[in-house]
């Protein structure tokens, strides 16, 4: 970074206040000044309220619904500290948004991933912090530094702390069949076992779900990197019941949660659902006595520091 320089600044948009200012907290020092607000035409303005000339320069900001304009804040932000004369500029994005869109699924579709990665190193962006990506080969498609952090440590405490004395009765589920080192990881840490719901299309219209693995009389953790509509971690949560599992309880990092989700997953078989804050809940989510959200600040305060004292992130990493 800067080593010349011995003081930072954090930056945020509107996407995620309350973790912006928990990670500054837990950093004891202020948010820094900046002006992120709308004309009235709805353009974006922004104003950086305080020097960065050759300082280390961080903004937090998911790329989360309303993804387009939050991934327009970001750009302009760092646009603004660019022009500013920051010394560097990492943007900490702990949900990166269109991370689906990682390869053409189909003929003359776009790498909607790559676009977002090469709109960040032109707005001038020199280092990128993000957080359980969908797709871990997005790291690739950037030619300067990505740090890429797991929620891991945190979900991981909470499942230690709620069944952490019955590794037996355990078994930690993948609700896909792309998910499944992700569970292994998990399933290795807790000393639990390790099941695998596979869903098949039978018809157009209808998916079948199989079950790999014995959950009989076990508690069932799914996990997976998100929840968006819910289908897929209901689906498991379902079939897992009718497999004979005595509880169903659900992780995910991100909370997209759009659509009829929170609806669903007070519907659904699924006990408790564990998020952490990488996306602000809605108002309905919050007020889902079955979601409960955990703070990622502590992890992404310490990669602020790191980034910025020169040490490394390796730690952070599991």
């Amino acid at each position: 970074m800067s080593p010349h320089v011995n003081d930072y600044r954090v930056f945020c948009g509107n996407s995620n206040l309350p973790l912006a200012r928990e990670v500054c907290a837990r950093l004891e020092r202020p948010l820094s000044q900046a002006t992120v607000d709308i004309f009235s035409d709805g353009e974006i303005r922004v104003e950086i309220g305080e020097s960065v000339r050759g300082a280390d320069t961080f903004v937090i900001q998911s790329t989360c619904p309303d993804a387009n304009h939050n991934l327009m804040e970001l750009l302009i932000v760092i646009d603004a500290l660019k022009r500013s004369s920051a010394g560097s500029i990492v943007a900490v994005i702990p949900y990166y948004g269109y991370a689906r869109q990682d390869r053409k699924v189909a003929p003359r579709t776009p790498i909607t991933a790559k676009l977002v990665a090469d709109l960040l190193e032109a707005a001038g962006a020199t280092r990128v912090v993000s957080m359980d990506l969908h797709a871990g080969q997005i790291q690739g498609f950037f030619n300067i530094p990505f740090d890429h952090l797991y929620a891991m440590p945190v979900l991981l405490e909470h499942m230690k702390q709620s069944f952490g004395g019955a590794p037996d009765d355990l078994v930690v589920v993948s609700p896909d069949a792309g998910g499944v080192e992700r569970a292994r990881d998990y399933s290795k840490r807790l000393g639990a076992a390790l099941g695998i719901v596979d869903e098949r299309r039978t018809t157009p219209t209808l998916a079948e779900a199989s079950v790999v693995g014995d959950v009989t009389g076990k508690v069932a953790l799914v996990l997976d990197d998100m929840i968006d509509t819910g289908d897929t971690l209901l689906a498991a949560a379902e079939a897992l019941r009718e497999k004979g599992a005595s509880r169903v309880c659900a992780y995910a990092t991100h909370a997209v949660l759009s659509g009829p989700a929170v609806e669903r997953v007070q519907k659904s078989p699924i006990e408790e659902l564990v998020v952490t804050d990488t996306i602000p809940l809605t108002a309905a989510a919050q007020a889902c006595t079955k979601i409960k959200q955990l703070s990622t600040a502590g992890l992404f305060a310490e990669a602020v520091r790191r980034i910025h004292n020169g040490d490394s992130l390796s730690s952070l990493f599991v």
